[in-house]
């Protein structure tokens, strides 16, 4: 995900996969990186994904449960807007996305766009 290190990502992919808030020791168990991290690390990354914003916490007991604070599909778009803003040219960059979209996508993105004109 853009904006995130390698370890954050993973770590991410894990809270969007769970059924509800986890563990530090959870996250730990599900996270498939190639190699065993120490428990303060995971609890490390957890805690910067939560001051950066991607990731809410609530104290159970002694320890945090953490879930993400926004779904995948709206990182995704939050990363997109980033790549469209600081591409220097937002036009042509929409202009180069429009010609690569399938069918499919097109014709979603033209709901929306009728959605968002009807809002108006």
């Amino acid at each position: 995900m853009h904006g995130l290190g390698e370890l954050e990502s993973a770590v991410m992919d894990v809270l969007w996969r769970a059924d509800g808030p986890v563990r530090v020791r959870d996250v730990r168990q599900r996270l498939d990186v190639g190699r065993t991290l120490a428990y303060t690390t995971v609890m490390t990354v957890l805690d910067n994904l939560h001051r950066k914003g991607w990731v809410r916490r609530e104290l159970a007991g002694k320890a945090y449960r953490y879930a993400t604070a926004t779904s995948r599909e709206e990182a995704a778009a939050r990363a997109l807007r980033e790549v469209i803003d600081g591409s220097g040219d937002p036009d042509a960059v929409l202009l180069h996305f429009a010609r690569s979209v399938s069918e499919h996508e097109s014709s979603v993105l033209r709901a929306a766009l009728e959605e968002r004109r009807d809002e108006r």
